[in-house]
């Protein structure tokens, strides 16, 4: 049985049968769609992949402390530069897409 390596919402790795519906960048602490453009050019390029990580919703990646991509998930995005959870550690800067 094929299972998958996702991130919970304390940050900690765990095994799944589930496919996670969301990926993210651990480093920039961003999430988005698993086809963000943004993210398979970061790919392609040769990056990202080691900092890559999987979450079974996006809930899941919000409590983790990841923010949504500016490039895939431009609404979500929009509505967290504008409140206040954004944060001194996450500010509301423009999306490189790296995530």
């Amino acid at each position: 049985m094929k299972t998958y390596l996702l991130m919970d919402a304390d940050g900690r790795l765990y095994r799944s049968e589930t496919k996670g519906l969301w990926g993210g960048h651990r480093g920039s602490k961003i999430y988005g769609r698993l086809d963000c453009p943004a993210a398979l050019r970061a790919i392609a390029r040769g990056c990202y992949v080691k900092h890559r990580v999987f979450f079974a919703d996006e809930a899941t990646a919000i409590a983790a402390g990841f923010r949504p991509c500016g490039a895939c998930c431009r609404d979500r995005y929009q509505i967290w530069r504008t409140s206040s959870d954004a944060t001194p550690d996450q500010p509301p800067a423009e999306d490189s897409g790296e995530r």
